[in-house]
């Protein structure tokens, strides 16, 4: 050992001619190693990155069956200043009569009125979002109302206080739908055209006004309401909509795709409006 000490110390010594040749020889000898290490890097690289996207596509994955398991409630929207429910004025819901599927005509005391416009039947279809949106809320109960074709809420706007038509309750099915036959809604100034409904966990909560379940609204397609509304008696909508949008509407501006009703018909037959409600 001390031998090769001794070898390592005279080597040093020999001055710039021997050393010259040494130094060329080791620096070669680090570049031969290090371009041995090339590969390695680059295929430990490669199967990082492999490895990296190997598992950000499980992860992917993972996420998408996670979110299509998923079921989001129905957002909650306001009952805006004319719900007839009883929280601002007059209650309408412990009414005899208010449990109906035509909505088109007023009813009990009232004047009698019948709104006039295009028809639209709307099915509303509550289901259980605990269980996936996979199971039908039987038995829980919709309150739905909305404006009509001048933009007018029955019960509360000038001229038609006498009347409660477009309002009615009615207990979801087995397959947990409700169906209201009424008009095709006009677009007042400063909202989009819209359908305001309350779930109840049954009934007789219903025609009590107790425990709400959820509150929010229907949104209606652009392309529909522009061909509803160059028809006759919705002359003010066409204004009215002209100056909206979703985007800048106060309730839907946040988002509407959970709201937006699926729509089917024409002018001449009517519309049909479905909407399926997670609660």
């Amino acid at each position: 050992m001390r031998r090769h000490h001794d070898d390592e110390d005279h080597e040093h010594d020999r001055g710039l001619s021997y050393d010259l040749p040494v130094l060329a020889r080791r620096r070669m000898i680090r570049l031969m190693a290090g371009a041995s290490l090339v590969p390695l890097v680059g295929c430990s690289s490669e199967d990082d990155t492999s490895a990296s996207s190997s598992s950000s596509s499980s992860s992917a994955s993972s996420g998408a069956s996670s979110s299509s398991a998923e079921c989001a409630t129905i957002p909650n929207e306001t009952a805006g200043p004319y719900p007839g429910d009883g929280s601002n004025g007059v209650n309408v819901l412990k009414e005899s009569g208010v449990v109906r599927s035509d909505i088109t005509k007023s009813f009990g005391d009232s004047a009698g009125g019948t709104a006039e416009g295009i028809p639209l039947t709307v099915t509303l279809t509550v289901v259980d979002a605990t269980s996936g949106c996979g199971t039908p809320k039987k038995g829980a109960a919709v309150y739905l109302w909305h404006c009509d074709r001048e933009g007018g809420y029955s019960l509360y706007s000038e001229g038609v206080t006498d009347e409660n038509y477009l309002r009615g309750v009615q207990e979801t099915d087995d397959k947990g739908q409700v169906t209201f036959e009424s008009i095709f809604p006009g677009c007042y100034k400063g909202r989009w055209p819209h359908i305001h409904f309350e779930v109840y966990g049954s009934l007789a909560d219903a025609t009590a006004a107790a425990s709400i379940t959820a509150t929010s609204q229907l949104a209606f397609p652009k392309d529909v309401c522009d061909t509803v509304y160059a028809t006759d008696g919705y002359s003010r909508s066409v204004t009215n909509l002209s100056e909206l949008s979703l985007e800048t509407d106060g309730i839907f501006s946040d988002g509407h795709d959970q709201q937006m009703a699926a729509m089917k018909g024409g002018t001449a037959q009517g519309y049909t409006a479905t909407l399926t409600v997670p609660v």
